[in-house]
């Protein structure tokens, strides 16, 4: 029998068997934005094949390396599948009580000597994929006390957090390029074919981008997205927002703004007319290397191309005018009439809205009240609740009042993942406290006192909660567990997170009141959406799900966009509704939402942000600075996702992808031959890694792929220690930044290289 639901693409009824038995499972794959639908076989309790399910609604059978793998991440003979603690420097399985007995007598003390402001949280980029852990981060980060916290977020996106919290009041609204429906597409920094799109969830999004007339990308780089594009420019890294703001100054100056519909929701047309009014093409196109009327033509493809799009990613976010490059591909599409319509950027609807995207108090409206606190030792500014994750080294090492004394890592790697982490590699050790949540004994855990391993994906329920926000149609996709814990009595990811929050305010980890401190949080998401949270949990009291993500999660469904409001709209979705559709719901592409979407004060668009004005000075220097003689931009690979998947061997078969990419000509004078090892210095540290000679990359730029230096001492990774590579946030100078967002600038740091025996 079919059924069919509000807007959805129609769905068979399926067999699937119960969680925990053989035969064919459908899931959600939750390592990546593509969010591609698995169709799982099991056999004898194990996975036996994995292919991309034909009937997903989302990804209709589309399937990357990544999603293929799921099975031995689950069955990883590495992985930590009950808690563990150190006793004289030795692991020790021990029961779940015991584990967080052990928390209790380490956090305690230090607590109750120096106070929470001596304790800190790394939480790692799995938390945009998991349903359990990304839906309670904000208890751990909002409830526990503890006053500053370090992410990934500011060496990845914190500059598109900036630009939409400026632009539109919306720090998490980031627009997406429509690119299902566009004729041309401008990508910037961004490598679809590596990443499968990066604040862009789209199904197949390579087979997509194979479909569009015309494809420009620009990078210093020929990627795997630029080797199937029309045309590739190479571009002097660190100067896309030169290059952009010269596409500004043209627009203006040819008369070829078109602001459509949303002139009368725009402020800061003429402000931004007169900041351009320098930024000629002639002036950028020597430093950025891009010709002055190739620029004037890119400005003129846009502006008569019904539909098209600028496209920009973490190429620009990580570098050091990140807030200005990521700022200037919305102000491009905005003044070329393709933003918030059909076949330009748009905003997503997801059917279910997020968690972490909630307002942050006092930032309320847009306005760049920053600096509110500043880090201790390097006087950082906080910028929308964060500062640099480059600080957490000195904050552990400088002695004083609010030096950092013990720290809780969840899902996260920061010795290989952030600047300088090999410098936390070795401070680690000296703290008084170390808890980790993790599900492996990697090269940052294995300085631990205590494990709190989490669950198998293929444990647990999985329904994204934040990439649906980069979705390019609005989805819903429940997934059930495949299998069930191999421990019934251990505690989900949320609860750990729960008991580690109430330990941070003073009760002991095994005396936490958890339903208490969860329905709190229920509650006030409630709050949020207009709604009595007691009044709310008394209708889940004999419904279900009495707590956790699977309450959150029909909350959100049911106050998003298509949802039952609790019955005022009874055609409505729910959690209830959306199992009933195991291969999915989808009720259509983006549509126009301005200026309903809109939270700056004034309910316009900002286009000329003060904030980020202030910034234009620091790029014109730049214009004026002496080449360096290399620099180093960082790469990914479609059979990897940061450090995670590196213990795959699956993923890990084939060439060396730790190497160091070169053009001839710099190879050529520096004595370097492919597959030598050459030594590669920055202001901050050496390498040593073996070089790839190619002509796919600009002259003067070199490129490492990021996540590497596995091999550790006391790690437990046996696939990846065995191809361990090397480590290039080593290179990465610590204050090397995007001034306004604090985000690291990991492209287009100054290097040298020479050959490794040149001493």
């Amino acid at each position: 029998m079919s059924a069919t639901y509000r807007g959805a693409v129609t769905t068979e009824d399926v067999e699937l068997a119960p969680i925990g038995q053989d035969g064919r499972h459908v899931y959600t794959c939750p390592l990546c934005e593509a969010m591609c639908g698995l169709e799982i076989q099991v056999a004898n309790g194990r996975v036996a094949s994995i292919r991309g399910n034909p009937e997903d609604v989302w990804s209709r059978g589309h399937l990357c390396p990544k999603g293929a793998a799921l099975g031995a991440i689950h069955d990883d003979p590495d992985r930590v599948r009950a808690p563990m603690i150190k006793v004289d420097g030795q692991w020790q399985e021990v029961s779940w009580d015991a584990a967080f007995r052990r928390c209790t007598e380490l956090l305690a003390p230090v607590i109750a000597e120096h106070g929470i402001g001596a304790v800190t949280c790394y939480t790692g980029n799995p938390l945009a994929h998991s349903f359990s852990l990304g839906r309670y981060t904000g208890v751990l980060l909002g409830m526990s006390g503890i006053p500053v916290s370090y992410s990934p977020g500011t060496v990845d996106q914190w500059p598109k957090n900036l630009s939409s919290h400026l632009m539109y009041g919306n720090w998490w609204g980031f627009p997406v390029p429509d690119i299902e429906r566009t004729d041309l597409l401008v990508v910037m920094g961004a490598n679809p074919a590596a990443s499968q799109g990066s604040l862009l969830a789209a199904p197949d999004v390579m087979g997509i981008i194979g479909r569009i007339d015309n494809v420009i990308v620009i990078d210093p780089v020929r990627t795997a997205t630029a080797a199937k594009a029309s045309e590739w420019l190479p571009i002097t890294p660190g100067t896309d927002a030169a290059l952009l703001l010269a596409v500004v100054h043209t627009l203006f100056d040819e008369d070829l703004v078109r602001l459509g519909r949303l002139a009368d929701h725009i402020d800061g047309v003429e402000t931004l007319r007169e900041a351009a009014a320098d930024w000629t093409p002639e002036r950028v196109a020597p430093v950025t290397g891009i010709d002055a009327e190739r620029i004037k033509g890119l400005a003129r493809q846009l502006a008569e191309t019904e539909k098209a799009v600028v496209y920009g990613r973490i190429g620009l976010c990580n570098q050091e005018f990140g807030s200005l490059a990521s700022w200037l591909v919305d102000v491009v599409n905005i003044l070329t009439g393709h933003f918030d319509t059909a076949g330009g950027a748009m905003f997503p609807r997801p059917a279910a809205w997020t968690v972490t995207a909630q307002p942050q108090p006092g930032l309320e409206g847009g306005l760049p009240e920053f600096g509110r606190w500043q880090t201790r030792v390097r006087g950082a500014k906080e910028v929308l609740g964060q500062v640099p994750v480059s600080c957490l080294a000195e904050e552990i090492e400088t002695p004083g009042e609010g030096q950092i004394r013990a720290l809780i890592t969840v899902a996260g790697n920061p010795v290989l993942s952030t600047p300088q982490g090999h410098r936390l590699d070795e401070l680690l050790p000296g703290l008084d406290a170390m808890i980790s949540v993790d599900l492996w004994l990697n090269e940052t855990t294995r300085h631990a006192d205590v494990i709190l391993p989490g669950l198998s994906p293929l444990e647990q329920p999985h329904h994204d909660d934040l990439i649906l926000m980069f979705a390019i149609s609005s989805i819903a996709n429940y997934s059930a567990p495949v299998f069930t814990p191999e421990d019934p009595d251990r505690p989900e990811e949320w609860e750990i997170l729960v008991r580690l929050t109430g330990l941070c305010a003073g009760v002991p980890a095994e005396d936490v009141d958890v339903a208490a401190i969860d329905d709190g949080f229920f509650d006030y998401l409630c709050f949020t959406q207009g709604l009595d949270g007691a009044e709310i949990r008394n209708h889940y009291s004999t419904t279900g799900p009495a707590g956790g993500p699977e309450r959150i999660l029909d909350l959100t469904l049911r106050t998003g966009p298509f949802g039952d409001r609790y019955g005022e709209n009874p055609d409505g979705l729910n959690l209830d509704k959306l199992k009933r559709q195991p291969n999915g719901v989808d009720f259509g592409p983006m549509v126009a939402q301005i200026p309903e979407i809109l939270n700056t004060a004034e309910k316009k668009i900002r286009l000329a942000p003060q904030y980020l004005l202030d910034d234009v000075p620091r790029l014109a220097r730049r214009m004026e600075r002496e080449p360096d003689e290399l620099v180093l931009v960082s790469r990914r690979h479609l059979r990897s996702n940061n450090s995670w998947l590196h213990n795959v061997s699956a993923l890990m078969k084939g060439r060396d992808r730790c190497t160091l990419l070169m053009h001839p000509k710099d190879a050529a004078s520096r004595g370097v031959s492919g597959g030598d090892t050459v030594t590669v210095r920055s202001s901050a540290g050496r390498i040593e890694v073996p070089v790839e000679v190619t002509d796919a990359i600009k002259p003067g730029v070199v490129s490492m792929p990021h996540g590497w230096g596995h091999g550790k001492p006391g790690t437990r990774m046996s696939v990846a220690n065995g191809s361990p590579g090397v480590n290039t946030n080593i290179l990465s100078p610590p204050t090397f930044l995007d001034e306004p967002s604090g985000n690291g600038a990991l492209n287009g740091i100054p290097v040298t290289v020479a050959p490794a025996n040149a001493g």
